[in-house]
């Protein structure tokens, strides 16, 4: 079976560092800027869009489950895909599509048009990001890998905060009169611009010997998500009919045939999307059920927030947009507080629960007909910071709990999981809220009042996972914490580790046409 942490066994001194390298971290930054703005986008100027396109309010919540679905079919292959057909191809395919999916976006006419081309949006973007991720090891030497890693933290933080903001003022501006459009046209140039930019800069490289790729079980794994989330979207619009539930009971049999197909591929010799030996791991398992909660519970708020702003308040976009700044801001504070409190383990990301929850119960009576900024900043605040002290440590905890030559494996597997259970948030969340609109502050006090239940759980869930963090890597391995959870990726699929039966240290491209393409991405 091809392990893909495996690495070249040419020497790091035999080959000089890419000397386009600073170049190609800006594309890098540029695509991945781009993917994460429009991931957050819709989150505020869904109201909007719905309000013209027609259809019923589970369109709101299909902006982003399509777009996180189609993520998360994306990812389950973009990073073999890379090693396959080589990652600046991938890297141009994925932007392309993007782009393409962007302009549809743009030109929706009807709610199907605009999920198709959501969907269109997250699976290129899927495409797109392990390929800019996995080629910075094999640009950089080591000595100039934390720089370019520190690059990243701030720049997508900025991204997490500016993508809401940005689409607000977009909306509430019109520009040329395309109204909420223009949050989509805007990739348009920029696209046009990262396109030619990664031809003249990202290195060519080569292909990766060996590798293969697991397609049915990505189908498998994919189809049982949809057959999960899909009912729980649409069940309420269509008063829960049993097939509804036919199809949550489908699913379960559908991620069971995918659990199957994994053992049997890997007893073949194959390569499995998932180590099956990660399955019989306590930690592993507990950091599913901790990751699924907390994605979910997270996503799920930020949704129904921003909903209740506009909806139940009558905030402009760009009001609702500023109004959730002091949540990213509390989040940054959070990661910071991590760096210092990471010795405690598992001990800080429960106190990051009990935080988040007091945040969240406390917004309960500051969501009322006279919120404003400053009424709802403290418990957005400490909503936030509680919400950086959970994922803060969340990587490092769960995958203290596996073994050296699992790492990639889980790591890929928990970044994954991120999107479905964003997806899964975006689903649940948005029926309670909508299921008690009519019934005005109602509609908010379920929904927070839910989201507190999930963080409880999430409180629970963490004592199935290891007592400390894995043991940290020397400096010159460790690469930088980032500022929003999407980004936490960037630390556990590029972060040095030790392959299988030992193996050289990733060699740095000498050109565009000599990038070793072993050292692959985990999924």
């Amino acid at each position: 079976m091809t392990d893909p942490l495996t690495l070249p066994a040419t020497p790091p001194a035999a080959l000089a560092p890419y000397r386009r390298r600073w170049p190609a971290l800006a594309v890098i930054l540029a695509g991945s800027v781009m993917e994460m703005l429009d991931s957050t986008v819709t989150s505020i100027a869904g109201p909007t869009i719905r309000a013209e396109l027609g259809g019923g309010t589970s369109l709101i919540q299909w902006l982003g489950v399509a777009y996180a679905l189609a993520m998360t079919a994306g990812l389950l292959v973009g990073g073999r895909l890379g090693d396959i057909a080589g990652r600046r191809r991938m890297f141009l395919i994925g932007a392309g599509g993007f782009v393409a999916g962007s302009l549809l976006c743009a030109a929706a006419t009807g709610p199907e048009v605009m999920i198709a081309a959501r969907a269109m949006q997250g699976l290129f973007g899927a495409c797109m990001i392990p390929q800019g991720l996995g080629m910075l090891k094999e640009m950089f030497p080591p000595r100039e890998l934390q720089a370019a890693f520190g690059a990243m933290g701030p720049v997508m933080g900025l991204s997490s905060v500016g993508g809401p903001t940005l689409a607000g003022w977009l909306v509430d501006a019109d520009l040329l009169g395309t109204g909420w459009r223009m949050i989509f046209l805007i990739n348009l140039p920029i696209g046009l611009a990262l396109l030619i930019a990664a031809i003249a800069f990202l290195p060519a490289g080569r292909p990766a010997p060996g590798v293969r790729l697991d397609l049915p079980g990505a189908v498998l794994a994919s189809g049982g998500a949809l057959l999960l989330i899909f009912p729980l979207v649409q069940g309420r619009e269509y008063g829960w009919p049993a097939w509804t539930f036919a199809m949550v009971a489908a699913s379960v049999a559908v991620f069971t045939a995918f659990g199957w197909h994994e053992v049997r591929k890997s007893r073949s010799g194959g390569d499995p999307l998932i180590m099956p030996s990660l399955f019989r791991k306590r930690a592993f398992l507990g950091g599913m059920a901790t990751g699924t909660i907390y994605f979910a519970a997270f996503s799920g708020f930020g949704l129904v927030f921003n909903l209740h702003l506009q909806l139940g308040l009558g905030f402009s976009p760009l009001r609702a947009a500023v109004a959730g700044i002091p949540l990213s801001v509390g989040m940054a504070v959070g990661m910071g507080v991590v760096q210092a409190v990471m010795r405690h383990g598992r001990k800080v990301l429960h106190a990051g629960a009990v935080t988040m929850t007091a945040g969240v119960l406390g917004l309960v009576p500051a969501l009322d007909s006279q919120a404003g900024f400053w009424q709802l900043a403290p418990a957005l605040l400490i909503t936030g910071i509680g919400a950086g002290l959970v994922m803060g440590p969340y990587f490092d905890i769960v995958l203290a709990g596996v073994d050296p030559h699992e790492t990639g494996s889980a790591s890929g597997t928990l970044t994954t999981l991120q999107q479905v259970g964003g997806a899964l948030g975006t689903a649940v969340l948005g029926t309670v809220f909508f299921s008690g609109l009519s019934a005005g502050p109602a509609a908010i006090s379920d929904a927070l009042w839910t989201v507190a239940a999930m963080i409880a759980l999430t409180f629970l869930a963490g004592f199935l996972l290891p007592r400390y963090a894995r043991q940290a890597e020397p400096a010159s391995d460790r690469s930088p914490r980032p500022y929003a959870p999407h980004f936490r990726q960037i630390l556990v699929d590029l972060r040095k580790r030790e392959p299988r039966g030992g193996g050289s240290a990733a060699a740095p491209c000498q050109d565009r046409r000599d990038a070793p393409h072993r050292d692959t991405m985990p999924l």
